[in-house]
């Protein structure tokens, strides 16, 4: 499974990148907002930064709009995954931009049906919002497993990103149903190898070997 950081804090990535876990970025124009600066330039310095895609999002919600905005985020660097509503137009778009070799990543989906559909439209990326489900009731990763099986069922190649993870457990429960990506807060990222039972055995060990008065390193 790969990891996709979900910010737009350049510093936060650099951060996530040094440990090796990171394989993409997600933004969306919230994100973008926090942080106070030109969309271009955060989107250009975060495409630098790392090989993997980096999701831009449109805010235009016809098509020609959002044609033209797509086109635009994509000449800003060659890893930009253009972000797209869920809607006729953004599917239409999802499709034009994907004519011209164009990544696209359509997000807001809660449904299989949708799913189907942007995969269909030739969407590099589908993103599933999990935690949103949950937040209504349903289930959102019977939503993951829908959608797997659907594209494992016709071949498709649009990968499943799992997007709005709020836990520890959507993760785990993503990688065993065999989504190809998560899209992780930092926080979340950072809490993946966490246990108190590795602080524990570390503590042990280090206080067993400091009784020894030896040191691995020789002097």
């Amino acid at each position: 499974m790969k990891f996709f950081v979900d910010t737009a804090d350049i510093k936060q990535i650099e951060d996530l990148i040094s440990t090796g876990f990171v394989d993409g970025v997600t933004t969306n124009p919230s994100l973008i907002a926090k942080q106070g600066s030109d969309m271009k330039e955060i989107i250009k310095n975060i495409c630098s930064l790392i090989e993997g895609p980096v999701s831009a999002e449109v805010t235009a919600t016809d098509h020609e709009t959002m044609l033209k905005e797509g086109e635009y985020l994509a000449s800003i660097a060659t890893n930009v995954a253009v972000k797209v509503p869920l809607t006729v137009d953004g599917l239409k778009t999802c499709k034009k931009l994907r004519e011209r070799e164009i990544m696209v990543n359509v997000t807001l989906c809660f449904s299989a049906a949708q799913a189907l559909l942007a995969a269909k439209a030739g969407a590099s990326f589908i993103s599933p919002f999990v935690g949103r489900l949950d937040d209504i009731g349903e289930k959102g990763m019977d939503l993951i497993e829908d959608i797997v099986i659907i594209y494992e069922n016709y071949g498709f190649d649009t990968e499943v990103l799992v997007a709005s993870v709020r836990t520890i457990q959507h993760v785990i429960d993503a990688a065993l149903i065999g989504a190809n990506v998560a899209t992780l807060p930092p926080k979340i990222l950072h809490e993946l190898y966490n246990h108190q039972l590795t602080d524990k055995g570390l503590q042990a060990f280090l206080d067993d070997w400091k009784k020894t008065s030896q040191s691995i390193l020789p002097k």
